[in-house]
């Protein structure tokens, strides 16, 4: 049996997550918080330090997998990997975990993301890198922000599917809903109407207003993968479900990028996303229709329609109506971002999502959803299927 056989079969299992206190001035160094971040998961999982030997993060990673293991005291690392960039590739760091248990490298992957996005270093502030000309040439003409490029990547979609601000409002109301009743949530306690989504600011008018953009944080975040019957054997010591990883797929179709993709020809529909979710489907035997709960990145709320039709939770065109009918939200038919996500908790380049994820199929989430079994996390160049066992 080949190890893509064995990984199409969820032989992994997450058995630890971790996560700092996500705030707007953290006052400590980004590797202290990775640190922080990385004890709580290794402890979560029931396992010692020694436990652990292989690391993965991404390129846009300012903490060094040598320098984390030095701080945190791993004795041996046989496995280091890096997914492509950050956010929309977040949950490739668990394809790369799973591929590094099941081909024997490794055992116990910690999968870790930190940084001072708030206090020390604003992602979303101009930037004009000449180095990346050939990527985007929109840049000499003043596109320098991720707000910018965004917007202008996914009005087509929205203008195909009839979607005005309001709409986008209904949507940003329906997460923050969630976060409200998230404590860990940036906006705990603080819900918003459609009416003050609408007095928010433009930034990009006439895409995107201030409630539009997932938050700045800082903060940490770390995962432990781990092989699926060391799993079953610590969950009947913890008595705790075991959260497995049904699948996990990257695409990367022709001419696509992180972000630049306004250059691709039909922008009307997500061509990257739609291969990632057939190519989950197919390899976990699920459908859209199975999935109890989702996270979706959610960096700009544009994201969540685009990776909720995409990822099949609707129909092609059905997405306005569903955000309409609060499908979305609390009491939803298909409930998504539960923490609040990206908008609504914190901004950890996704894997503040997957933490929720497991929380779900753990039956420990703030906005638990009753007998959920089966969960998607959701990204536009990769997603991941978990299962509760």
């Amino acid at each position: 049996m080949s190890a893509l056989t064995k990984i199409a079969e969820g032989q992994t299992a997450i058995t630890g997550i971790g996560q700092t206190a996500y705030t707007k001035e953290s006052g400590r160094t980004v590797m202290s918080l990775c640190a922080e971040a990385s004890m709580k998961a290794i402890e979560d999982a029931g396992l010692e330090r020694g436990d652990i030997d292989g690391l993965i993060s991404f390129t846009m990673d300012t903490n060094s997998d040598h320098d984390l293991q030095s701080a945190i005291g791993l004795p041996l690392v046989r496995w280091t990997a890096k997914a492509p960039f950050g956010g929309e590739g977040a949950y490739a760091t668990f394809q790369l975990a799973a591929a590094a248990i099941e081909s024997g490298q490794a055992s116990n992957v910690l999968i870790f993301r930190a940084f001072n996005e708030r206090s020390e270093a604003r992602f979303g502030q101009p930037n004009f890198n000449p180095k990346a000309m050939p990527r985007d040439y929109h840049r000499s003409l003043g596109l320098v922000t991720p707000g910018q490029v965004y917007a202008m990547w996914h009005k087509p979609f929205l203008d195909a599917r009839g979607m005005t601000s309001e709409d986008l409002g209904l949507l940003v109301v329906q997460m923050r809903a969630w976060a409200a009743n998230n404590p860990d949530a940036w906006f705990y306690g603080r819900p918003i109407t459609l009416e003050d989504h609408q007095r928010s600011r433009w930034i990009v008018k006439p895409v995107l207003r201030l409630y539009d953009f997932c938050q700045e944080t800082d903060g940490g975040v770390a995962f432990v993968v781990s092989r699926l019957d060391q799993a079953r054997a610590q969950g009947q010591n913890s008595g705790r479900p075991v959260v497995r990883v049904l699948g996990a797929q990257q695409a990367w179709p022709l001419g696509e990028s992180m972000m630049y993709n306004y250059y691709k020809p039909n922008l009307t529909y997500a061509e990257d996303t739609e291969v990632v979710a057939k190519a989950l489907w197919e390899q976990t035997g699920l459908s859209p229709a199975e999935i109890d709960v989702s996270t979706i990145y959610d960096n700009f709320s544009p994201s969540i329609p685009i990776s909720y039709e995409g990822y099949g939770l609707c129909k092609r065109g059905e997405v306005r109506d569903a955000i309409r009918a609060g499908e979305l939200g609390p009491g939803g038919s298909t409930p998504v971002n539960t923490n609040g996500g990206l908008i609504g908790e914190a901004y950890l380049h996704g894997l503040n999502n997957a933490a929720e994820c497991v929380r779900q199929m753990r039956g420990t989430s703030a906005n638990q959803i009753e007998d959920a079994k089966i969960a998607l996390c959701a990204g536009r160049q990769c997603g991941m299927v978990l299962a509760r066992e």
